[in-house]
């Protein structure tokens, strides 16, 4: 699948129908879910017959974008009720059959999930929201749940974090490497909010032993 072609299929996928600030629930942008999803697939080889697992799933654009390009099985996990419901009609939507959800709180996930898969995706929270490090949490269980540590993670950061995680996770042993340096679109929904749109400088960051 082409990389527009999938741009064009995530389009559709219904966002957040109640989304929570305090949990910093954004939609990701299908442009950008797109790009970096082929470039996982076309430059890595990482998702094809592969066992995914998507970190903090939303409505599962990630997830879905996962399947469609021949992910062998995805995992979505997701703590939010509602957004479980979101994704859940999504999948129904789109008839996908190799997604399972499952309703956890990601920094629990190492008790209840082996280390069994081969990649993680996530677009995670940036810890803005009284939850300083969240971010960084949710990159140690990433790197936990890969199989035998043998696996890879991509995951999305503001870019004034990206020196920090370098010399954290290089200094564990992995090599981290910058993919793509994007802007992340934030539309205006929540009353803080007072542009229509605004855009965070982020990361694509590829992490692996």
């Amino acid at each position: 699948m082409k990389r527009k072609q999938l741009e064009s299929y995530l389009q559709d996928v219904s966002q957040f129908s109640n989304p929570k600030i305090e949990l910093e629930q954004y939609p990701t942008d299908p442009h950008l879910a797109a790009s970096v999803l082929y470039t996982i697939s076309s430059s890595f080889e990482d998702i094809e017959d592969k066992h995914v697992l998507d970190l903090g799933a939303g409505c599962g654009i990630l997830s879905i974008g996962c399947a469609m390009l021949g992910a062998g099985l995805v995992t979505a996990v997701e703590l939010d009720d509602e957004a479980i419901s979101d994704l859940t009609n999504n999948i129904t939507d789109y008839d996908i059959d190799n997604i399972e959800v499952v309703r956890c709180d990601v920094t629990r996930l190492p008790c209840l999930l082996k280390p069994c898969f081969d990649t993680v995706v996530m677009n995670p929270p940036f810890g803005t929201k009284n939850n300083e490090g969240i971010d960084m949490e949710f990159l140690e269980v990433g790197l936990q749940m890969v199989e035998q540590q043998k696996g890879t993670v991509y995951s999305f950061h503001k870019t004034s974090t990206r020196d920090y995680i370098v010399k954290r996770f290089t200094e564990k042993g992995f090599n981290v490497k910058v993919i793509s340096e994007m802007r992340f679109l934030i539309p205006k929904m929540y009353k803080i909010h007072r542009k229509d749109t605004a855009f965070v400088d982020v990361d694509f960051i590829r992490i692996c032993r």
